[in-house]
C-alpha cells in the first residue's frame, strides 16, 4: 500500500533512471535509436509492475480515510504517510472483443446487401410463384420454397435496415424507439483506414530515401493508435442489445441464398458459371442496375478484417516493434478498402489535414476565415468537394 511520500518518490526515481540512462548510452541511441524503445520498455514494465503490485495490495476498512483526517491511533502526522490509489482501470481496456467482431460481420453483411444478393433471391422467388421461368423440381427451386416457408422465423428486412442505421448510421430507414442513428461511423472508420495506409506509405517512403530510417515523423503509431481507439469507443455503445443475434441468423440466411445462387438449375436458367454471375445477371435484367458487385464485396471482406483486428487488444500496443508487427496485419486491407471506397466515391485520401476536429469531417477551403476552428490553422490546398460531397458519411 503506497503512501503519498513513496508514491512521489517512485515517479522521481523512475524520471532519474531514465535520464542517467539516457545521458550514459547518448552515442548508442544514435547510433541505433530501436535501442531506446528497448530502454522505455523495460523500464515502462518496471514501473507497471510496482504499480500493478500496489494495485493488488488489500487497502484498510476506512480506505485510508481516518488517517488523512487525522482520527484515532492511526492519524497521519503529516500528508506523506497517507495511503493515495493509483488510479483506476483504463476505459480503453473495458471493451468487449466479441460485441466488435460482430459489428465487423454486420458490417460483412450490410455490404452484400448493398450489392442487392437478397434482391435477387427474392425477384427469383416471384419469378418461381408467377411461373416466367423454367423452374420445377430441381435443388435451386426446392431451396427457393424453402427460402420462403422458413421467412416467417427470421428477421426481415426491415429489422436488417434498422440495425444498418443504428450500427453505421447507413440508409434512410427508422431506428428502433429509444436508439439513434451512429451518424459518425463512417467518418471515423475512413478515418482509421486512412491512417492506416498513411502510416505504411510514410513508413515505405522512409526505408527507400533513408538507410535504417527510424525517424517518429515517419509513421506515427499514436496518430494510428488515437484514430483506432475513436472508432472502437464509437462501437462500444452502439453493439449492445440483438446484434449478436441478428448478424448470426443473417449470416447463415447469406449462406443459404448462395447455395441457392450457386444451384445447377438456377445457374442453367441465366447461363451463369457461379453464383456470383447469376446475382449480376438478374440485377442486369430485372433491375436495370449499374453493377457495383466487385468492389462492394471488398470492401465488405476487408472491412470485416480491419474491424476484427480492432477488437483485438492491437491497438493497445505502445512499443514502436511491436505495433508495427501487429498492424501489418490489416496494411494491405486498409489500402484495398480505401481503394474500393475511393472509386465509389465513399471515401478519400485528404492530403493536407492529417488530424480533424471531432466536430469536423473534412479540410476547410483555404480563405474562408468564417469556417475556421479554433486552433486549426488552414491547409495550403484543399480538394474541391461537391456539394454531395458529405452525403457518404450517411447514404453509403
Amino acid at each position: 500500500m503506497a503512501t503519498e511520500k513513496d508514491y512521489q518518490s517512485l515517479y522521481d526515481r523512475i524520471a532519474a533512471l531514465r535520464e542517467q540512462v539516457a545521458n550514459k548510452l547518448s552515442a548508442d541511441l544514435i547510433a541505433n535509436p530501436q535501442l531506446a524503445d528497448a530502454i522505455n520498455q523495460q523500464i515502462d514494465d518496471l514501473l507497471a509492475s510496482v504499480v500493478n503490485a500496489d494495485e493488488k495490495a488489500t487497502p484498510p476498512p476506512d480506505k485510508g480515510l481516518a488517517q488523512l483526517a487525522g482520527i484515532g491511533p492511526d492519524a497521519a502526522k503529516d500528508l506523506g504517510v497517507t495511503r493515495i490509489p493509483p488510479g483506476v482501470e483504463p476505459y480503453d481496456e473495458t471493451i468487449t472483443s466479441e460485441r466488435i467482431i460482430a459489428t465487423g460481420d454486420v458490417y460483412y453483411i450490410y455490404q452484400h446487401e448493398k450489392i442487392g444478393v437478397f434482391r435477387v433471391v427474392q425477384k427469383l422467388q416471384e419469378l418461381f410463384r408467377a411461373g416466367t421461368v423454367r423452374l420445377s423440381g430441381g435443388q435451386g427451386a426446392y431451396a427457393l420454397y424453402q427460402f420462403d416457408r422458413r421467412e416467417v422465423l427470421r428477421y426481415t428486412q426491415r429489422d436488417r435496415l434498422a440495425a444498418y442505421r443504428r450500427v453505421f448510421g447507413y440508409g434512410g430507414g427508422p431506428v428502433p424507439t429509444g436508439s439513434r442513428a451512429n451518424t459518425d461511423f463512417h467518418k471515423l472508420f475512413a478515418h482509421f483506414i486512412h491512417q492506416v495506409t498513411l502510416f505504411w506509405r510514410d513508413k515505405r517512403i522512409s526505408d527507400v530515401i533513408r538507410e535504417r530510417a527510424y525517424d517518429p515523423s515517419f509513421g506515427s503509431i499514436a496518430i494510428v493508435r488515437r484514430s483506432g481507439l475513436d472508432l472502437r469507443n464509437n462501437l462500444k455503445w452502439l453493439s449492445f442489445g440483438h446484434l449478436n443475434v441478428l448478424r448470426v441468423e443473417v449470416m447463415q440466411l447469406l449462406e443459404e441464398a448462395f447455395k441457392i445462387l450457386n444451384s445447377d438449375d438456377i445457374k442453367r436458367l441465366f447461363g451463369a458459371d457461379n453464383a456470383w454471375d447469376v446475382v449480376e445477371e438478374v440485377l442486369i435484367r430485372y433491375f436495370n442496375e449499374r453493377l457495383v458487385t466487385s468492389p462492394r464485396q471488398r470492401m465488405g471482406v476487408t472491412g470485416r478484417e480491419v474491424l476484427r483486428w480492432l477488437a483485438q487488444p492491437h491497438i493497445l500496443q505502445t512499443a514502436r516493434s511491436q505495433f508495427e508487427t501487429l498492424l501489418l496485419e490489416i496494411a494491405e486491407y486498409s489500402e484495398e478498402w480505401l481503394t474500393s471506397a475511393q472509386a465509389m466515391g465513399l471515401a478519400g485520401r485528404p492530403a493536407t489535414a492529417r488530424v480533424l476536429p471531432w466536430t469536423q469531417s473534412s479540410p476547410i477551403p483555404p480563405g474562408d476565415p468564417s469556417k475556421q476552428v479554433a486552433g486549426v490553422a488552414s491547409p495550403r490546398r484543399a480538394p474541391a468537394r461537391s456539394p454531395r460531397a458529405h452525403e457518404y458519411e450517411y447514404e453509403y
